[in-house]
């Protein structure tokens, strides 16, 4: 199949700088954002919900909207190479393919991986064998596969603080406001050489602030409020959709003030809402950071490479 020029410019310049990274060695860090649309519908513009972090061989992958599995293929990365997953909260599109992500990771030939998460995450991860049941039995009968029982580890999580520190990597979680979603969480992952959090769904949240404090990189979640109007107005039940949003979400306003309080080094705009409007520019989505935030800002883009 033919690509575009334009794709295969993107995929050599991600293939380059995953390859810079693994050349580096173990300390080297990387971010790939696999997903930057907000919202569980499938979008023609953006995928779902999901970010994977690099260090060295190894990759930690937070949330698990539609289509992660195929993202880092995309991204050129084995699903092998997976030894956490983390996911911030329970909204479809931050779990829908949580099970999926983990039965593809073991056809791939994953190792037991660590996963990390609000309750109900255990039952969550039983059920992926009993789901799969036909599939994962036929293919330890017919290709010699190793057992899925207990290739995963699930940890429930209801309180921030350190979840998980091995392999030179430490990973603080922080409660973030969520409505009605409790519990929530950012997550905060702190590598031999940088240190990035990840907001996962939230309204501005002093403890998000506080996670974030120094950090070399904030991938925040933001709402352009003109267009959640336009985006609502198509909906059955707009004006609940509408108070949702506003309610459990953070205008692209606020997010200058909070990456300024945190005093991060770059601000990532990421899980846009509405993510599939091709009328909102980078100019709408950034307007009025520069006011408060004086470090660097990215829109983000599926599969970018930070």
């Amino acid at each position: 199949m033919r690509i575009g020029r334009r794709e295969f410019v993107r995929r050599a310049a991600a293939a380059a700088v995953l390859g810079r990274a693994q050349a580096e060695g173990p300390g080297a860090t990387r971010l790939v954002l696999l997903g930057t649309g907000g919202g569980p519908s499938p979008k023609r513009l953006r995928s779902a919900p999901a970010q994977l972090v690099l260090v060295g061989d190894d990759a930690y992958v937070v949330d698990c909207g539609d289509g992660v599995a195929r993202q880092m293929a995309r991204a050129g990365v084995s699903l092998s190479r997976i030894r956490a997953v983390f996911i911030t909260h329970h909204h479809s599109d931050h779990n829908a393919d949580y099970g999926n992500l983990l039965l593809m990771g073991w056809i791939d030939g994953m190792k037991a991986v660590d996963a990390y998460g609000p309750p109900p995450l255990a039952r969550m991860t039983a059920l992926i064998s009993e789901a799969n049941a036909v599939d994962i039995e036929t293919r330890i009968a017919d290709e010699g596969r190793p057992p899925f029982a207990g290739l995963v580890r699930p940890h429930e999580i209801s309180a921030g603080g350190v979840v998980m520190e091995a392999r030179g990597v430490k990973v603080t979680a922080a409660l973030v406001d969520h409505p009605p979603i409790r519990p929530a969480f950012a997550y905060r992952f702190d590598t031999p050489d940088r240190s990035i959090v990840i907001s996962g769904d939230t309204a501005p949240s002093p403890a998000l602030v506080e996670l974030a404090k120094g950090a070399d990189v904030l991938v925040h979640e933001v709402l352009y409020l003109p267009a959640v109007e336009r985006m609502a107005g198509n909906e059955p039940q707009a004006k609940r959709l509408r108070e949702h949003l506003v309610a459990s979400h953070t205008p692209s306003g606020e997010l200058g003030r909070i990456a300024a309080q945190a005093g991060v080094k770059t601000l990532v705009l990421s899980h846009f809402v509405p993510g599939d409007d091709p009328s909102i520019t980078d100019a709408m989505w950034t307007a009025g950071l520069r006011d408060h935030f004086k470090g660097k800002v990215v829109v983000g883009r599926d599969l970018m490479v930070l």
